[in-house]
């Protein structure tokens, strides 16, 4: 059988290294953001890549109690599920309209077709361009501003901040309608300007959101018998 290899991690002597790092060095001398970075990325960061690392995560801790993987994660636990159930329920609430946007715009960004050439494609197959609009925020979303903004101070608004601004450009000069960059456009960008593989950007976003339904789930073991439902009268019937 072909052998399992991994740059990951080993042990030597019974200790435990991570990317060619004592893990008992990290538990010493490291953080946690710089122990995932070292983790997903490779290398431990430099200069303010830990600052903009860690506000990437911090921006998708959470979101409130009405998004779907914040209210399947409490109903999981309101119908007598552990925690572990109520995590993983919520996380598979999310799909491509929730979440799963940014690795679509990851490759998007990495790929060499221009952001003109970008809006034509999507648009003639009547498709939404991932990283691009949301229900609440119709002008800017403030997460994604805040971002990029933070990226300008830090040095981080580089080709792929600025191609996710062109998109946003050229679908404007397309369609005459504005389209803003949500949090996965954003976080996309910036995590391609700190070199992690797109593949990684959907993970990553669940592992940040994993906080806000943690401490959900958490509130609603206090709602003793309580058993989320929907009210009748968020139901219609349209049958025979």
């Amino acid at each position: 059988m072909k052998k399992w290899k991994t740059n990951i991690s080993t042990r030597k002597n019974g200790e435990l290294f991570i990317r060619g790092v004592r893990h008992l060095d990290l538990v010493k001398d490291s953080d946690f953001i710089a122990s995932l970075f070292l983790l997903w990325r490779g290398t431990l960061p430099k200069g303010n890549e830990k600052i903009m690392f860690e506000a990437i995560l911090v921006s998708a801790i959470e979101h409130g109690i009405d998004v779907p993987s914040s209210f399947a994660a409490r109903t999981a636990i309101s119908t007598g599920n552990p925690m572990n159930v109520a995590l993983a329920s919520g996380v598979l609430a999310m799909g491509a309209r929730h979440g799963g946007a940014i690795e679509g715009v990851a490759l998007l960004l990495k790929s060499d077709e221009a952001p003109d050439e970008i809006v034509r494609r999507i648009t003639s197959l009547k498709e939404k361009i991932p990283g691009f609009g949301h229900r609440l925020y119709k002008e800017k979303d403030p997460r994604a501003e805040a971002l990029f903004e933070h990226a300008r101070t830090l040095g981080f608004f580089g080709p792929f901040a600025k191609k996710a601004r062109d998109i946003e450009a050229a679908f404007e000069r397309a369609s005459g309608k504005h389209l803003p960059i949500n949090i996965d456009g954003a976080m996309a960008a910036l995590l391609l300007e700190l070199g992690f593989d797109p593949r990684l950007a959907w993970g990553i976003f669940i592992f940040a959101r994993i906080a806000g339904l943690l401490a959900h789930a958490r509130e609603e073991l206090d709602e003793t018998g309580v058993y989320r439902h929907l009210d009748e009268d968020d139901i219609e019937y349209i049958g025979k």
